[in-house]
């Protein structure tokens, strides 16, 4: 069990349930739980008398919403950068163990699932999407990349969503999740307990899941899914800019749509929207190992550079909302300098899965 109980294990029949346990926090995951996690589902994965795993979390606010910055920027700003890289030297096999999982993997998901939240979630075989289930992968907004997996995930979405979600930073209910397949089950929030005991009575996992769930909400996305389609369908970041500002020129929902969804795309980090655009086009090409293998490609060099401490800086200690990015224009972030970061590491410097 990782310290202070962040993160709970417990064996309740057929089920090994975990229990993101940290709500204060809103069950952001750092290195003990990350490994105490990683353990437990090796552990887990051996005992014959666990036939499926369940993960929740503590809290009606969020599932996860992601990884502990504060603690990455202060290991940056104590000289100790190559400790943070830890982290995720940590967190991605885990991902990867998820995905690999020979038994069935459950994650309950009520309020916010984001970043590393992901990570724990929308690998495994069964999605379950809670009442206030809300979905993002923000990390353009922090001088980031989307990670845990989504240069995987997001291009295998339908049309363009995936790319839009990953410029935007946009969340989207359960309605779109279900639509998208993100969620594979829409269950109410309350009866998620009697879920848990039902899972634990050993009977077809899928089957259990199907007794408890109700018809999903329309996706609100749903009317505006041609226009995002056309939009970032741009083959670079000016151009779906340049897409979006013509589609904003006339006028109705879309048009309407099209200039916020401008607006917001450019408020992020320069470099990290140029990164990660490169990851939806390679995305399709990886499978999911070489995919975890180029994200940590990419985070060797983003927690070397100045705009993600900037972000979290500007986000969560100052939160000032200023962010001051370098390169501070996306023709800066130019393509040199977002190749550099997809470069293959030295042999004892990449990851080993």
């Amino acid at each position: 069990m990782a310290s202070e109980a962040a993160i709970l294990f417990e064996q309740r029949g057929a089920a090994g349930i975990v229990t993101l346990n940290r709500p204060q926090a809103l069950n952001a995951l750092n290195l003990q739980m990350v490994l105490a996690l990683r353990a437990q589902l090796y552990a887990w994965a051996g005992e014959p008398a666990i036939t499926r795993v369940v993960i929740r979390a503590a809290g009606e606010r969020a599932f996860s919403a992601g990884g502990d910055l504060r603690e990455i920027y202060e290991l940056n700003k104590a000289g100790k950068t190559e400790e943070g890289l830890g982290f995720w030297r940590a967190e991605y096999p885990m991902n990867v163990a998820i995905k690999r999982y020979p038994k069935p993997y459950v994650a309950l998901v009520d309020g916010i699932v984001m970043g590393g939240g992901v990570g724990v979630s929308m690998h495994g075989d069964f999605r379950v999407a809670g009442d206030r289930f809300r979905f993002a992968m923000p990390e353009v907004g922090i001088g980031f990349f989307p990670d845990v997996g989504a240069t995987f995930l997001l291009p295998r979405l339908p049309g363009k969503i995936g790319t839009y979600l990953a410029l935007t930073g946009a969340r989207i209910d359960a309605g779109d999740a279900m639509a998208l397949k993100l969620a594979t089950d829409r269950v109410p929030s309350k009866e998620f307990p009697a879920l848990v005991d039902a899972l634990a009575d050993g009977q077809d996992v899928g089957g259990t899941i199907a007794a408890f769930t109700v018809a999903p909400e329309a996706p609100p996305l749903a009317p505006r899914r041609a226009l995002i389609d056309r939009a970032f369908t741009g083959a670079s970041v000016e151009e779906i800019l340049q897409r979006l500002d013509e589609a904003g020129s006339g006028q109705g929902d879309d048009a309407a749509f099209a200039r916020d969804t401008a607006t917001t795309i450019r408020q992020k980090a320069p470099l990290s929207l140029k990164i990660a655009l490169e990851q939806m086009k390679r995305g399709p090409g990886l499978d999911f190992a070489n995919a975890m293998r180029t994200e940590f490609r990419i985070v060797s060099r983003v927690l070397h550079g100045h705009d993600f401490y900037e972000g979290i800086r500007a986000v969560v200690v100052d939160k000032d909302n200023a962010p001051r990015w370098n390169p501070a224009t996306l023709e800066e972030a130019n393509e040199a300098l977002v190749a550099r970061h997809f470069a293959a590491l030295s042999r004892d410097q990449e990851l080993k899965l």
